[in-house]
Parts: C-alpha cells; structure tokens; sequence
C-alpha cells in the first residue's frame, strides 16, 4: 500500500493547488463543525460532557472515515488510493492559507479596512484596531501556526497510519483533523465543556509543531533559526504554537507579536510589506516540504 499512500498525497496536494478546498456545503469538516455546534452549550456536567465529547467525536470521525476507505480499498486499491487522496485533500489545507495570508498583506498597503476584515479567516483577535503591520504580524504568525495544525498534524497521522494500512492512514488523518476542529471549536477557557479538547489538542500537536519548525528552518535556509527560536517558544501561552511561529520569526529576522499575548524576536523589526511575503513564501515551501517528508514516510 505504499504506493497508493503515495499517490494520495499526490492527489491531496493537486486537489489542493487546484481548488484550495472542498465547497463549504460539502465539506467533511465543515459537517463535523456542524454536528459539533450543538454541543456548544452549558451542561450541568461540563468536564464529563467535554472529555466524552474530546474521545468520542474523533474517534467517531476516524472510524467512519477508515471504514470508507476500507471499502473503497476492497473495491480496487487504485479506487482506495483515489478516496484516501480525497481525504488528504478534505482534511489539510496549504494553497488557501497561502492565499487568504497573501491577500491581508496585499491588503495592508491598499486597504486596511479590508485586510481587517480579511484577517478573521486566520485569527481569533480582535482585529478593529490592528495597524497595517500589526495585520501583517497577524498573517505571518497564523500562516506558521496553521502550517503545523492544518497540514503538517493531518498529514503524519496519514503517513504514519498508512504505513499499516491506507484505512488506517485515512482514519488517522481523520481523527487528527477532528481533534483540531474541536480545539478550535471549544477549546477556550470560556467553554469549560472544550477543556479535555484543548489538552488532547496540546498532546497531539506535540510532534507536528516541532515538526513544522524544522520545515520552516530548512525553507528558509536557516538551521540557526531553531537554536534562536528555542529563546521564544514558550512566550505563546500554548505549548505548541511558539515553535512554527517563533521558528520563522527568527528564519526572517522579524519581530512577531500578538497585542498582550507574546511577543517573538523582540529586538527585530514587524515585518514589511516584503518581509511578509517572504514569510508567506517560506510557509509554501515548508508546506511542499511536508508532503515530500510525509510520502518518504509512507514509503520506507
């Protein structure tokens, strides 16, 4: 299966670089987003609601989804390999973070209203007062966090789980993907029902965050930027998020900074206009990066 776990990712990625993502209307994410939205709630047991929520739904979306496969696997392996392709595809995302990314920094030096309006398709932050280069920050910041989270997670779960079966890479890329949504979903100190969502999001985003940052190195050709990024790592309240972030803040030589919340290479500038879309660059290619590591990985 090795081979058919190789030309899933390749079909991921095409998918990707030609539509970016699946309609909104059928999108598997955004049906599970759907299904979670109701849960959402208070509850008299919150904790327990929430650590029944945090096992069950991702497990749920892994066994449906490796079910499928297994089936399509069962029907002809080329047909298995063409719907673990559509999963790949269904469960990152690379082309459209590049572009939405791209599109707030071209905005920051046109139209700032725009571009912050534009940066809520990336942050969580109030963005009404954000400066042109606070914008710019913000975009450079979410592009690196969400390498890790909406492509490099997904995609060792498939890698490795397809190393025992296609089914089984397709349900890991699948639980992953759904132990992201409800994070992002719940996982704030507002819903104590997202508490058990936010710590299996930590655990799970261990590897693929620190693994982000090696891509992010070697993109920018800057082995250095480790070692400087370890100085800042832990600034982000979340285990996981400083090291992308950090990584490609030091990669460029620029300073990152999120209002009240942290601040990366301190002793740097904000970025430019053009330090930004090199920055947007070096995600892209860590990016492709990915998928080439993923699919030495399915195959050894």
């Amino acid at each position: 299966m090795s081979l058919a776990a190789v030309g899933a990712l390749a079909v991921g990625l095409a998918l990707d670089t030609a539509f970016e993502e699946f309609p909104q209307r059928i999108h598997p994410v955004a049906w599970f987003g759907r299904a979670v939205t109701p849960l959402d709630r208070s509850w008299a047991y919150p904790r327990l609601v929430g650590a029944t929520i945090a096992l069950g739904l991702p497990i749920g979306a892994a066994a449906v989804a490796g079910f499928v496969a297994a089936l399509a696997v069962a029907v002809n392996p080329i047909v298995g390999g063409a719907v673990a392709g559509l999963v790949v595809f269904a469960t990152t995302s690379l082309a459209r973070l590049l572009s939405v990314a791209e599109d707030v920094i071209d905005l920051t030096a046109t139209d700032p209203a725009a571009a912050r309006t534009s940066v809520r398709a990336l942050v969580g932050r109030k963005t009404d007062d954000l400066t042109p280069v606070q914008l710019r920050s913000a975009a450079v910041e979410s592009a690196a966090e969400n390498l890790a989270d909406g492509l490099v997670a997904p995609l060792l779960a498939f890698a490795l789980g397809a190393r025992v079966s296609l089914a089984v890479g397709v349900a890991g890329a699948a639980w992953v993907k759904a132990v992201n949504t409800l994070d992002s979903m719940l996982g704030y100190h507002s819903k104590p029902v997202g508490g058990a969502s936010a710590r299996l999001d930590d655990l799970v985003m261990w590897l693929p965050a620190r693994t982000s940052a090696v891509l992010l190195a070697a993109a920018g050709r800057s082995p250095r930027a480790l070692a400087r990024a370890r100085e800042w790592s832990h600034a982000p309240t979340s285990p996981n998020s400083g090291w992308p972030m950090a990584t490609l803040a030091a990669a460029l030589d620029i300073r990152l900074k999120k209002r009240g919340a942290y601040v990366l290479n301190p002793d740097a500038d904000l970025p430019s206009v053009e330090r930004a879309r090199e920055g947007v660059r070096v995600v892209g290619l860590a990016g492709l990066g990915a998928f080439v590591l993923c699919g030495v990985i399915a195959w050894s």
